[in-house]
């Protein structure tokens, strides 16, 4: 029972322990008659594989600490945001959160996240790379530790691809924005009336995130924050390429599927067994279910996102554990995340979720480098990894929901023209951003 609220600390905390007394329940924040801690840790783990992964580390942590029990507490991705701000709102968060470093900003920046600096171990803080640690410093703040992250890539029909005689492209040897479209326009007949098939298919339900994301590699930032510290939209001639690309394939040369504009990556993949699209760009992790789904004999591969002006870089949203700012066992809670991210644990939670670990150690791991199912492209690409561009906008998902959501889903299905979709971005965008930033 935790009976804290923001801002009446020792109110609370002197009734949680007179009902503790009077209860026998604990009512101080984790404590116990005999002095054991518990601490709750709050996991967005749903595939069985991570969620059994996560739970024996829970039990091998508890075996070891007597005195510091762990308590898994299952959340769900789809309710997080909400669910924390009741939690943080209420005073009952768990001790530990798990999260996305996209969703940790407003948390950061409304003090219920714990600043991080000084309770993390130094083989934890060197083994992350700055690029990664990027990812949850808000401020002069470290609210996150980010230990999973995702790049996008190319799943691609290896039988139609060779058959057509297109250069298979590598982490070494990407194609460019432009040598993509060529192809998808190649694969998918190249008369723009095609016979059902299709060089890509482009599952675009969430488009905002994935378009920011990919735009890194053609020099697209979008958000420019300034001397003054705050941050203003500007659509320039780096922030074009993807959504043009995507735009053309779809409504010049009808290289990719309108109808899947709207749909999510699970989606697209009866589509793709069916041989009905050449390619789709999704999330790594997508790999475990083309591999449990796919039909008896069929053969894909994995490819790298095409490369713009700056390569194959991409943003990432890593996955993150906090501890929050109301926990009363911080160097507990970050003793436990300490031993969750250990070089073999990570990677053990990496297999589980199909991912990338951030930990350089971790990604050494031969099981991470296998050319089966692909591994070795996407610890290629763990290098070129960055922090998404609105990771650290105050908002940032206001602009998302009402203003870039809508406004590129009518470009891409080309309700709109290039000249609108600037407009809106830009103009529409930066009256919400100017709010967040008075």
């Amino acid at each position: 029972m935790r009976l804290r609220s923001r801002g009446r600390w020792s109110a609370a905390l002197v009734a949680g322990l007179l009902v503790a007394a009077g209860s026998g329940c604990s009512g101080d924040g984790g404590g116990s008659g005999d002095g054991r801690i518990t601490l709750r840790f709050q996991s967005l783990a749903w595939q069985k594989e991570s969620v059994d992964a996560n739970k024996e580390l829970v039990r091998e942590w508890n075996a070891a600490h007597p005195d510091v029990r762990v308590e898994y507490v299952q959340g769900s991705w789809d309710s997080v945001h909400d669910q924390l701000l009741t939690s943080f709102e209420g005073g009952e968060a768990p001790d530990i959160i798990h999260d996305a470093s996209d969703d940790l900003a407003d948390f950061a920046y409304g003090g219920y996240l714990a600043d991080l600096r000084g309770l993390l171990s130094e083989r934890l803080t060197s083994d992350i790379p700055g690029r990664s640690w990027e990812t949850t410093t808000f401020g002069d703040g470290v609210y996150g530790v980010p230990f999973l992250q995702e790049p996008r890539v190319l799943i691609a029909n290896a039988e139609w691809l060779k058959e057509s005689g297109a250069r298979i492209p590598t982490p070494e040897k990407p194609w460019s924005w432009a040598e993509f479209s060529r192809i998808t326009d190649e694969l998918s007949g190249g008369d723009g009336e095609g016979d059902g098939k299709y060089g890509v298919a482009w599952p675009l339900k969430e488009p905002v995130s994935a378009t920011l994301n990919l735009s890194l590699s053609t020099g697209g930032q979008l958000f420019h924050r300034g001397a003054d510290g705050k941050v203003r939209i500007r659509f320039e001639e780096g922030d074009e390429v993807v959504p043009r690309t995507i735009h053309d394939q779809v409504n010049v040369d009808g290289s990719a599927s309108g109808s899947t504009l709207g749909s999510g990556g699970s989606d697209t993949l009866p589509g793709f067994f069916g041989g009905k699209y050449a390619m789709v760009p999704l999330g790594f992790s997508y790999r475990q279910q083309i591999v449990q789904q796919a039909p008896k004999g069929f053969d894909w591969q994995v490819l790298p996102a095409p490369a713009g002006a700056d390569g194959l870089t991409q943003g990432v949203s890593p996955q993150t554990l906090s501890v929050a700012e109301d926990s009363p066992h911080k160097k507990e809670a970050a003793a436990f995340i300490d031993f969750l991210l250990r070089p073999r644990n990570m990677v053990r939670l990496a297999l589980g979720d199909w991912m990338l670990p951030t930990g350089t150690e971790a990604l050494r791991d031969p099981a991470l480098r296998s050319e089966k199912n692909g591994w070795a492209v996407g610890a290629a690409l763990a290098g070129e990894l960055r922090s998404a561009p609105a990771q650290s906008v105050r908002g940032y998902p206001e602009w998302k929901d009402k203003v870039a959501t809508p406004a590129y889903q009518e470009y891409y299905s080309g309700a709109i023209g290039m000249g609108e979709l600037r407009r809106r971005l830009v103009k529409d965008g930066n009256l919400v951003l100017a709010r967040y930033q008075r």
